[in-house]
Protein backbone atom coordinates (compact mmCIF):
# COMPACT_ATOMS: atom_id res chain seq x y z
CA UNK A 1 0.00 0.00 0.00
CA UNK A 2 1.27 3.46 -0.92
CA UNK A 3 -0.12 6.44 0.99
CA UNK A 4 0.56 10.16 0.52
CA UNK A 5 -0.63 12.97 2.78
CA UNK A 6 -0.25 16.74 2.52
CA UNK A 7 -1.57 19.28 5.03
CA UNK A 8 -1.52 22.77 3.50
CA UNK A 9 0.10 25.52 5.54
CA UNK A 10 -0.33 28.52 3.24
CA UNK A 11 -3.28 30.58 4.52
CA UNK A 12 -5.31 30.59 1.29
CA UNK A 13 -5.55 26.79 1.22
CA UNK A 14 -5.34 26.12 4.96
CA UNK A 15 -8.60 28.05 5.52
CA UNK A 16 -10.39 25.62 3.21
CA UNK A 17 -8.56 22.27 3.07
CA UNK A 18 -7.64 20.17 6.09
CA UNK A 19 -5.68 17.53 4.19
CA UNK A 20 -5.01 16.06 0.75
CA UNK A 21 -4.42 12.31 0.59
CA UNK A 22 -3.78 9.58 -1.94
CA UNK A 23 -3.87 5.83 -1.56
CA UNK A 24 -2.82 3.05 -3.91
CA UNK A 25 -3.28 -0.61 -3.10
CA UNK A 26 -2.33 -3.60 -5.19
CA UNK A 27 -3.53 -7.06 -4.13
CA UNK A 28 -5.02 -5.65 -0.95
CA UNK A 29 -4.77 -8.07 1.96
CA UNK A 30 -8.19 -7.15 3.36
CA UNK A 31 -11.57 -7.60 1.71
CA UNK A 32 -13.70 -5.41 4.02
CA UNK A 33 -13.27 -1.95 5.50
CA UNK A 34 -15.43 -0.23 8.10
CA UNK A 35 -15.18 3.56 8.27
CA UNK A 36 -16.47 4.98 11.53
CA UNK A 37 -18.04 8.47 11.67
CA UNK A 38 -15.08 10.88 11.38
CA UNK A 39 -16.70 14.32 11.32
CA UNK A 40 -15.34 15.38 7.94
CA UNK A 41 -16.53 16.61 4.56
CA UNK A 42 -14.54 14.72 1.97
CA UNK A 43 -14.24 14.72 -1.82
CA UNK A 44 -12.86 11.46 -3.24
CA UNK A 45 -11.71 10.66 -6.78
CA UNK A 46 -11.71 6.98 -7.70
CA UNK A 47 -9.21 6.31 -10.51
CA UNK A 48 -10.19 2.65 -10.92
CA UNK A 49 -13.90 3.29 -11.70
CA UNK A 50 -14.09 0.14 -13.80
CA UNK A 51 -13.42 -1.89 -10.64
CA UNK A 52 -16.55 -2.69 -8.64
CA UNK A 53 -16.27 -0.89 -5.31
CA UNK A 54 -19.38 -1.67 -3.29
CA UNK A 55 -20.42 0.07 -0.12
CA UNK A 56 -23.22 0.19 2.40
CA UNK A 57 -24.30 3.21 4.42
CA UNK A 58 -27.41 3.28 6.63
CA UNK A 59 -28.27 -0.19 5.31
CA UNK A 60 -28.41 1.11 1.74
CA UNK A 61 -26.12 -0.43 -0.87
CA UNK A 62 -24.25 1.76 -3.33
CA UNK A 63 -21.43 1.52 -5.88
CA UNK A 64 -18.70 4.11 -5.40
CA UNK A 65 -18.64 6.45 -8.43
CA UNK A 66 -15.50 7.95 -9.95
CA UNK A 67 -15.99 11.18 -8.01
CA UNK A 68 -18.09 11.62 -4.88
CA UNK A 69 -18.55 13.70 -1.75
CA UNK A 70 -19.58 12.62 1.71
CA UNK A 71 -20.56 14.79 4.64
CA UNK A 72 -20.92 14.11 8.35
CA UNK A 73 -22.02 10.56 9.15
CA UNK A 74 -23.43 9.29 12.43
CA UNK A 75 -23.19 5.62 11.45
CA UNK A 76 -20.42 3.49 9.95
CA UNK A 77 -19.80 2.99 6.23
CA UNK A 78 -19.01 -0.57 5.15
CA UNK A 79 -16.97 -1.24 2.01
CA UNK A 80 -16.19 -4.37 0.01
CA UNK A 81 -12.66 -3.69 -1.16
CA UNK A 82 -11.43 -4.59 -4.64
CA UNK A 83 -7.90 -6.01 -4.79
CA UNK A 84 -6.62 -2.87 -6.53
CA UNK A 85 -7.53 0.69 -5.53
CA UNK A 86 -6.35 4.16 -6.51
CA UNK A 87 -8.01 7.01 -4.61
CA UNK A 88 -7.25 10.72 -4.27
CA UNK A 89 -9.07 12.63 -1.55
CA UNK A 90 -9.54 16.18 -0.30
CA UNK A 91 -10.89 16.83 3.20
CA UNK A 92 -12.59 20.23 3.27
CA UNK A 93 -13.02 22.28 6.42
CA UNK A 94 -16.68 22.19 7.37
CA UNK A 95 -17.54 25.88 7.23
CA UNK A 96 -15.55 26.32 4.00
CA UNK A 97 -17.52 23.75 1.97
CA UNK A 98 -20.16 26.17 0.76
CA UNK A 99 -17.44 28.58 -0.38
CA UNK A 100 -16.12 25.89 -2.72
CA UNK A 101 -19.23 24.02 -3.86
CA UNK A 102 -21.78 26.79 -3.19
CA UNK A 103 -23.76 24.21 -1.23
CA UNK A 104 -23.51 24.00 2.61
CA UNK A 105 -21.87 20.88 4.04
CA UNK A 106 -25.07 19.84 5.82
CA UNK A 107 -26.64 19.03 2.44
CA UNK A 108 -24.20 16.12 2.14
CA UNK A 109 -24.72 14.77 5.68
CA UNK A 110 -25.34 11.01 5.94
CA UNK A 111 -24.81 10.58 2.19
CA UNK A 112 -22.22 9.63 -0.42
CA UNK A 113 -23.17 11.66 -3.51
CA UNK A 114 -21.87 11.49 -7.08
CA UNK A 115 -20.30 14.94 -7.46
CA UNK A 116 -20.77 15.05 -11.21
CA UNK A 117 -24.51 15.29 -10.45
CA UNK A 118 -23.86 18.33 -8.23
CA UNK A 119 -21.43 20.08 -10.58
CA UNK A 120 -20.69 18.81 -14.10
CA UNK A 121 -17.22 20.40 -14.03
CA UNK A 122 -16.06 17.58 -11.75
CA UNK A 123 -16.15 15.20 -14.71
CA UNK A 124 -13.52 17.30 -16.49
CA UNK A 125 -11.56 17.71 -13.25
CA UNK A 126 -11.49 13.94 -12.77
CA UNK A 127 -9.94 13.46 -16.22
CA UNK A 128 -7.37 16.20 -15.59
CA UNK A 129 -6.36 14.66 -12.26
CA UNK A 130 -6.18 11.16 -13.78
CA UNK A 131 -3.61 12.44 -16.28
CA UNK A 132 -1.29 13.69 -13.53
CA UNK A 133 1.35 11.13 -12.63
CA UNK A 134 2.34 12.25 -9.13
CA UNK A 135 0.51 13.11 -5.93
CA UNK A 136 2.17 16.54 -5.89
CA UNK A 137 0.85 17.30 -9.37
CA UNK A 138 -2.68 16.31 -8.36
CA UNK A 139 -2.48 18.54 -5.26
CA UNK A 140 -1.25 21.47 -7.37
CA UNK A 141 -4.00 21.01 -9.97
CA UNK A 142 -6.79 20.71 -7.42
CA UNK A 143 -5.42 23.69 -5.46
CA UNK A 144 -5.44 25.87 -8.59
CA UNK A 145 -9.00 24.78 -9.38
CA UNK A 146 -10.04 25.48 -5.78
CA UNK A 147 -8.52 28.95 -5.54
CA UNK A 148 -10.21 30.06 -8.75
CA UNK A 149 -13.71 29.25 -7.50
CA UNK A 150 -13.63 29.75 -3.72
CA UNK A 151 -14.97 32.79 -1.88
CA UNK A 152 -13.63 34.19 1.39
CA UNK A 153 -14.66 32.89 4.79
CA UNK A 154 -15.96 35.25 7.45
CA UNK A 155 -14.20 35.56 10.80
CA UNK A 156 -17.05 33.62 12.42
CA UNK A 157 -16.70 30.78 9.93
CA UNK A 158 -12.99 30.55 10.69
CA UNK A 159 -13.82 30.28 14.40
CA UNK A 160 -16.31 27.48 13.64
CA UNK A 161 -13.68 25.63 11.59
CA UNK A 162 -11.39 25.73 14.62
CA UNK A 163 -14.16 24.22 16.74
CA UNK A 164 -14.99 21.49 14.22
CA UNK A 165 -11.35 20.47 13.75
CA UNK A 166 -11.07 19.91 17.53
CA UNK A 167 -8.32 22.53 17.58
CA UNK A 168 -9.02 23.42 21.19
CA UNK A 169 -8.86 21.65 24.54
CA UNK A 170 -11.77 23.62 25.96
CA UNK A 171 -15.33 22.34 26.30
CA UNK A 172 -18.04 24.68 25.15
CA UNK A 173 -21.74 24.81 25.85
CA UNK A 174 -24.33 26.17 23.43
CA UNK A 175 -24.43 29.37 25.50
CA UNK A 176 -20.62 29.70 25.35
CA UNK A 177 -20.53 29.42 21.55
CA UNK A 178 -23.54 31.71 21.10
CA UNK A 179 -21.83 34.40 23.19
CA UNK A 180 -18.49 33.82 21.46
CA UNK A 181 -19.98 34.31 17.98
CA UNK A 182 -22.68 36.83 18.98
CA UNK A 183 -25.37 34.48 17.65
CA UNK A 184 -28.69 33.74 19.28
CA UNK A 185 -29.04 30.06 20.27
CA UNK A 186 -31.67 29.64 17.55
CA UNK A 187 -29.43 31.13 14.85
CA UNK A 188 -26.50 29.01 16.07
CA UNK A 189 -28.68 25.90 15.75
CA UNK A 190 -29.46 26.85 12.14
CA UNK A 191 -25.76 27.39 11.39
CA UNK A 192 -24.80 24.03 12.91
CA UNK A 193 -27.52 22.23 10.99
CA UNK A 194 -26.37 23.94 7.79
CA UNK A 195 -22.86 22.59 8.33
CA UNK A 196 -23.36 19.19 9.97
CA UNK A 197 -26.99 18.17 9.45
CA UNK A 198 -27.33 18.11 13.26
CA UNK A 199 -28.61 20.60 15.83
CA UNK A 200 -26.29 22.25 18.37
CA UNK A 201 -26.66 19.69 21.17
CA UNK A 202 -26.21 16.77 18.75
CA UNK A 203 -23.16 18.42 17.17
CA UNK A 204 -21.45 19.12 20.51
CA UNK A 205 -22.03 15.50 21.60
CA UNK A 206 -20.63 14.35 18.24
CA UNK A 207 -17.51 16.48 18.78
CA UNK A 208 -17.00 14.84 22.18
CA UNK A 209 -17.16 11.43 20.51
CA UNK A 210 -14.64 12.52 17.84
CA UNK A 211 -12.20 13.82 20.44
CA UNK A 212 -12.53 10.56 22.38
CA UNK A 213 -11.90 8.45 19.27
CA UNK A 214 -8.75 10.43 18.49
CA UNK A 215 -7.48 10.06 22.05
CA UNK A 216 -8.15 6.31 22.04
CA UNK A 217 -6.23 6.03 18.79
CA UNK A 218 -3.31 8.34 19.52
CA UNK A 219 -2.73 8.22 23.28
CA UNK A 220 -2.03 5.75 26.06
CA UNK A 221 -4.59 7.34 28.35
CA UNK A 222 -6.95 4.96 30.11
CA UNK A 223 -10.56 4.95 28.97
CA UNK A 224 -11.53 6.52 32.29
CA UNK A 225 -9.07 9.35 31.71
CA UNK A 226 -10.39 9.84 28.17
CA UNK A 227 -13.99 9.98 29.40
CA UNK A 228 -12.98 12.68 31.89
CA UNK A 229 -10.88 14.57 29.33
CA UNK A 230 -13.81 14.67 26.88
CA UNK A 231 -16.24 15.91 29.53
CA UNK A 232 -18.49 12.86 29.66
CA UNK A 233 -20.48 12.66 32.87
CA UNK A 234 -19.20 9.17 33.65
CA UNK A 235 -17.78 6.02 32.06
CA UNK A 236 -21.24 4.60 31.38
CA UNK A 237 -22.27 7.73 29.46
CA UNK A 238 -19.01 7.62 27.48
CA UNK A 239 -19.57 4.00 26.44
CA UNK A 240 -23.21 4.64 25.52
CA UNK A 241 -22.40 7.64 23.30
CA UNK A 242 -19.39 6.00 21.63
CA UNK A 243 -21.38 2.87 20.85
CA UNK A 244 -24.31 4.89 19.47
CA UNK A 245 -22.03 6.19 16.68
CA UNK A 246 -19.82 3.17 16.04
CA UNK A 247 -21.67 0.08 17.31
CA UNK A 248 -18.46 -0.59 19.27
CA UNK A 249 -17.45 0.09 22.84
CA UNK A 250 -14.34 2.26 23.33
CA UNK A 251 -12.44 -0.85 24.43
CA UNK A 252 -13.48 -2.77 21.31
CA UNK A 253 -12.32 0.12 19.11
CA UNK A 254 -8.95 0.26 20.87
CA UNK A 255 -8.49 -3.48 20.28
CA UNK A 256 -9.51 -3.34 16.60
CA UNK A 257 -8.00 -0.02 15.50
CA UNK A 258 -5.74 0.14 12.44
CA UNK A 259 -3.02 2.66 11.59
CA UNK A 260 -5.71 5.06 10.29
CA UNK A 261 -8.02 6.77 12.77
CA UNK A 262 -11.59 5.55 12.37
CA UNK A 263 -10.81 2.81 9.82
CA UNK A 264 -11.12 -0.89 10.61
CA UNK A 265 -10.05 -3.67 8.25
CA UNK A 266 -11.54 -7.13 8.31
CA UNK A 267 -11.34 -10.55 6.63
CA UNK A 268 -7.76 -11.13 5.59
CA UNK A 269 -7.61 -12.62 2.08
Amino acid sequence: METNIYRPTERTLADVVKVFWQEKRENAGFSHEVILPKGIVEIVFNFFPETTFNGKVYDKNFIIPKCFIQGYHNSSIKLDLPRSQFLFGVVLLTAATKHVLHVPAGEFARQCIDLTLVDASFCSLWHQLAEKETFQEKVALFSDWLIKRMTCLSAREQVLNKLFTLNTDKHFSVADISDWLCYSPRHLCRKFYEMTGMNTEQTLLYLKYLKAMNLIHNSDLSLTQIAYSCDFSDQSHFIKVFKSFTNLTPKEYRNKKSVVVGHLFENVR
